[in-house]
């Protein structure tokens, strides 16, 4: 029996002693934050939050005046390429043979026209001898020309435009010596 009585306390010390262990807690003290320490870390807390709204707000802000600028230089290359048809025509028309008086009156609306591209920052491009740009040349033939240096422009079917560095309408070329 002594045997039994000494296996039931061995076990009855080994659960109170793992019930001691479970909870070392309740024998701590909890320690307690004071008023100060609570307000110094919502302090924290609000002004994080502040200054991530405020950044937020100076790239919302600098987004927004970016496509504001998109928008004008879309909408103004927009309204140009409807009007390039007309600076074509009218570059025709010069070249055409008119009398005097015809000429000289489509010399003055095609360079009242030009000037009103130009203060719209529109530039046209394209001109006999320029090196071949794929990214602003539309190539329509290919020639030998011994006078021009290689993937030079030899002749320009029509002028291409851009309004600072967006092309809007390449110039159809034809390039030299290409091989």
């Amino acid at each position: 029996m002594s045997k039994e009585k000494t296996k039931k306390e061995t076990v009855e010390e080994a659960v109170e002693d793992a019930e001691a262990v479970e909870t070392p807690e309740a024998s701590e003290e909890v320690k307690e934050e004071t008023p100060e320490e609570k307000l110094s870390k919502e302090l924290e807390t609000q002004k994080d939050m502040y200054l991530r709204l405020r950044a937020e707000y100076d790239n919302y802000r600098k987004r927004t005046q970016q496509e504001k600028l998109n928008i004008y230089a879309d909408a103004t290359a927009k309204a140009v390429t409807e009007l390039l048809p007309l600076a074509d025509s009218l570059v025709a028309a010069m070249n055409a043979q008119n009398t005097d008086a015809d000429t000289k009156g489509i010399e003055l609306v095609s360079n009242q026209f030009f000037a009103c591209l130009d203060k719209l920052n529109v530039k046209a491009f394209g001109e006999i001898g320029d090196e071949f740009n794929p990214e602003i040349h539309n190539a329509v033939s290919m020639t030998e020309n011994p006078d021009l240096g290689k993937n030079a422009v030899a002749a320009v079917f029509q002028k291409g435009f851009k309004i600072g560095d967006k092309v809007i309408r390449p110039a159809m070329v034809v390039v030299a010596n290409c091989n």
